[in-house]
């Protein structure tokens, strides 16, 4: 692990500059739902109070890996290392080229003239982002209440991660929403409890309402075993049986908070487990084309 800085907080690694060769053929018009952009730091500084720092990954970057990948629409995400700065996701959705869409961090101080202008803009949605075991607190469920109403005048998402044991806490919160719900990475479940443990069965539940969605997402950080994440492949399918109308996949790109270079995903490991996660291709064209569409529409 390369040294902490001065305040203390250490650096993680980059994504990897190649990606392995996609092994089936990637649908016209094809979404990644959930990518980020840091920096560049120069202009775009990140929150003091943060976990780790990663080296910039700016916007050409991840442009750069979309043709790779044959991509062709996105939705950045903003990241807790920016904290309650926009400013960073709105200018990569913005120069974009209107291939990309924005997901923003609420805080108490925004209103809802300043929303509604962020829409014109490309902004499509909130996230709470309040998983505790990466030091992110707990979910504000004042602020809560307030987006809720505001997204669902502006026909916004609303964004959620959260540890698995959070499920239960929050099944009722999510049930009675009137805006659509996604929720990241399988809900963060532990894959070596197996698909019968109580937080998959909570998301399950979920997964058969109307509004509630989940992003195929973050297999990696959800896997035991490890590259190729065969452990996390029968919770996609048991969430396609249920679901297959609002499932998403995302990349995850660039992957903070990996130490080890060697543990860093690959982009084109990731998205071939779509194959898997959905050997049927009209499923998985529902998943990388028509559900995000649906979803998040044109801008």
């Amino acid at each position: 692990m390369l040294p902490a800085d001065q305040a203390g907080i250490p650096p993680c690694q980059g994504p990897r500059a190649r990606s392995a060769p996609i092994s089936f053929a990637i649908p016209k018009g094809a979404w990644d739902t959930h990518l980020h952009v840091f920096g560049p730091t120069a202009v775009f500084p990140y929150a003091e109070k943060r976990p780790y720092t990663p080296p910039d990954s700016p916007l050409e970057d991840y442009l750069a890996l979309m043709e790779r990948l044959g991509i062709e629409r996105g939705v950045c995400v903003h990241p807790n290392v920016h904290g309650i700065d926009n400013s960073v996701t709105i200018d990569a959705v913005e120069r974009s080229d209107r291939r990309l869409l924005g997901i923003i961090k609420p805080h108490r101080d925004m209103t809802f003239t300043e929303l509604r202008d962020l829409k014109t803009r490309g902004v499509r949605g909130v996230r709470f982002a309040f998983n505790p075991q990466h030091g992110s607190g707990a979910l504000d469920t004042e602020l809560f209440e307030r987006m809720h109403g505001w997204c669902r005048e502006l026909d916004w998402c609303i964004n959620m991660h959260f540890a698995p044991d959070a499920l239960e806490g929050l099944c009722d919160l999510i049930a009675g929403a009137e805006t659509p719900i996604i929720i990241d990475h399988f809900g963060r479940v532990e894959t070596a409890a197996g698909v019968n443990q109580l937080p998959f069965k909570i998301l399950r539940d979920l997964a058969t309402l109307d509004h509630v969605w989940i992003k195929l997402t973050g297999a990696d950080r959800i896997s035991h075993s490890g590259v190729p994440y065969d452990d996390v492949v029968p919770f996609a399918h048991a969430l396609s049986e249920i679901a297959p109308d609002r499932l998403l996949w995302g990349s995850d790109w660039p992957h903070s908070g990996y130490f080890d270079p060697k543990r860093m995903p690959d982009d084109g490991d990731l998205l071939n487990l779509v194959a898997r996660f959905a050997p049927d291709v009209a499923l998985r064209h529902k998943i990388l084309v028509d559900n995000p569409a649906r979803l998040f529409g044109a801008i």
